[in-house]
C-alpha cells in the first residue's frame, strides 16, 4: 500500500511539473513573436487621446472607435474596427493618502521594468492565459496612478503586442 501511495504521489508531481513546463513553453512561444523592434508606426494614422482631469495622453489608431466615456472622466477605451475583442484602455485614479505608502512599498517589490519615451518609469505586466492576453502599464506620479492596457484574445495577442507596446512607449503624463 505504501508503494502504491509513493507511486501515486510521484505521478502527481510529474503531472504538475509537466503542466507547469507546458504553460511556460506556451507563454514563451506566444511572446517569442512579440518583439517590438520591427513595428512600423508610420504605416498607421494616429490620433491622440488627452485626459484633462488627470493630465495624460496616448496615441491610438485613428480608425479605432471609442467606447462611452465614464461619467467621472477617469479614462477611455478604444476598440479595433476589425475585431471588437481587441481594445486599448487608458485611465487614472487619485490615490488615497494612506494607500500611497502601500503602493510605494508594492512598487519597491516590483522593480520598474519599463520606461516611456518621456522618461517616466513604470511596471509593465504581460499576461496570457487560455482566453485573453493583456499588456498593462502602470505609472505612479505623486498621488496619481496611471494605467494603460491593451487586450485581445490570447491566440491573437502576438498580432497586437507590437501595437500595444508602441502605445505604451508613447504614453505621456502632461502634468509632471
Amino acid at each position: 500500500m505504501a508503494t502504491a501511495n509513493k507511486t501515486c504521489s510521484l505521478g502527481r508531481r510529474i503531472y504538475r511539473f509537466t503542466v507547469s513546463v507546458s504553460g511556460v513553453i506556451a507563454l514563451l512561444i506566444i511572446l517569442w513573436g512579440c518583439t517590438a523592434n520591427d513595428f512600423n508606426a508610420g504605416a498607421i494614422a494616429w490620433k491622440t487621446y488627452s485626459n484633462s482631469r488627470y493630465g495624460f495622453e496616448f496615441p491610438y489608431p485613428s480608425n479605432w472607435t471609442s467606447l462611452a466615456v465614464p461619467a467621472n472622466d477617469d479614462g477611455i477605451a478604444f476598440i479595433s474596427p476589425q475585431n471588437n475583442s481587441v481594445e486599448i484602455r487608458g485611465w487614472a485614479s487619485q490615490q488615497l493618502p494612506n494607500s500611497i505608502v502601500t503602493v510605494q512599498e508594492s512598487v519597491k517589490k516590483i522593480k520598474s521594468n519599463f520606461q516611456t519615451s518621456q522618461g517616466v518609469s513604470g511596471v509593465m505586466v504581460v499576461e496570457v492565459d487560455q482566453q485573453v492576453g493583456s499588456m498593462t502599464l502602470t505609472l505612479t506620479q505623486s498621488q496619481v496612478k496611471y494605467s494603460l492596457q491593451g487586450r485581445s484574445k490570447s491566440q491573437e495577442f502576438q498580432d497586437y503586442y507590437r501595437l500595444f507596446y508602441y502605445i505604451a512607449q508613447q504614453y505621456r503624463i502632461t502634468k509632471l
